[in-house]
């Protein structure tokens, strides 16, 4: 990967960082994990080799562990990295076949980080997830309140990659004039 690229990526990591602490600190009911939406902005944008897609995905599971308030931050680290590689193999199946590739692409990739996410940390604090008052002990519980976080987070997270896309790609090809 290219200096320019790893700075790239750099940037919108650390945007989506940024945006995903603010959005925590405000305490909502849902906080979108923007990390993802920018690593898949970045991943999209530079199309790195697939080795460099999950190191994409690492660090930006390392991001989203440090700065997560989720009931298991470590899953992040293998949940961001799946993500990233639906991203990087689905962005190249779609890119020729469709303008909203970068929609699609971030839709799913969200839903393969975020189901992930949730089976990870399900088999590492499930128990004490399950016997809280919030959900008494049944999964179906708490899988009707995970799903639709999924679904809405990655709905919003690939409108903003696809509003995003076409102003950002259009400076990168600047740059290579």
């Amino acid at each position: 990967m290219k200096s320019k690229d790893i700075a790239i990526v750099g940037i919108l990591l650390a945007i989506g960082a940024i945006l995903r602490y603010f959005l925590a600190m405000l305490h909502t009911p849902l906080t979108p994990n923007m990390i993802i939406a920018f690593y898949c902005l970045a991943i999209i944008l530079i199309r790195p080799k697939i080795l460099e897609a999950l190191g994409i995905g690492l660090v930006a599971g390392v991001l989203s562990m440090l700065i997560s308030s989720s009931m298991f931050p470590p899953a992040n680290i293998i949940s961001e990295p799946i993500g990233a590689l639906v991203c990087f193999i689905l962005y190249a199946a779609l890119r020729e076949r469709t303008k909203l590739a970068p929609t699609v692409t971030t839709f799913l990739a969200t839903l393969a980080s975020g189901f992930s996410f949730a089976a990870i940390a399900m088999m590492f604090v499930g128990a004490s997830v399950l016997s809280s008052p919030k959900y008494g002990g049944d999964i179906m519980a708490f899988v009707a309140v995970f799903v639709p976080i999924v679904v809405i987070t990655a709905v919003f997270n690939a409108i903003v990659v696809q509003f995003l896309y076409i102003p950002s790609s259009r400076v990168l090809l600047r740059g290579q004039e």
